[in-house]
């Protein structure tokens, strides 16, 4: 019983190596060589880098609310962009500040700038006009309970307009 166990353990232990392993018999003498992996991505071809200084202010603010949260409260802002197909939209603090950090201005007001991405230039997108209807973009800015202590106003700057949201 033991003369046959080990041999074919050991067997079964090679055996089960994945298709990708040196370990696996099936790939020993160059047989069954390991399928070259496909990685699913939604990210564009030429990834995100350089999305960041393409971004142009978004055309009108045409809402901006406060809802609670647990931690604070957050903005939403709803806008309205010139054309279909603008991406990436964003609210960012108009003065330069660290990731995760929000701080009014020496007056108390937080700047922030609604800007998002346009279409590429000649596309069906870029040339169609955007329906106030079915074309709004709503993009949301948390902001904590300790920084709404600092706060006295928000101030969101778009293309055409500005809305300031007092505290």
């Amino acid at each position: 019983m033991n003369r046959v166990f080990w041999p074919l353990a050991a067997c079964l232990m090679l055996a089960g190596c994945g298709g990708d392993s040196s370990l696996n018999p099936m790939r020993w003498f160059g047989g069954g060589k390991a399928a070259p992996r496909a990685t699913d991505s939604l990210a564009p071809k030429g990834g995100y880098e350089g999305t960041e200084a393409n971004r142009l202010p978004v055309a009108q603010v045409l809402t901006a609310r406060w809802e609670p949260t647990v931690e604070g409260r957050l903005l939403v802002v709803t806008a309205l962009a010139p054309t279909k197909g603008w991406w990436d939209v964003e609210l960012v603090t108009a003065t330069p500040m660290p990731e995760g950090r929000v701080r009014p201005d020496a007056d108390g007001v937080l700047r922030l700038q609604l800007v998002g991405a346009p279409p590429a230039p000649g596309s069906a997108a870029a040339a169609m006009p955007a329906q106030p209807g079915a074309d709004t973009l709503t993009v949301a800015f948390p902001i904590s309970r300790a920084a709404l202590d600092r706060i006295d106003s928000v101030l969101v700057q778009a293309g055409q307009n500005a809305v300031t949201l007092r505290r």
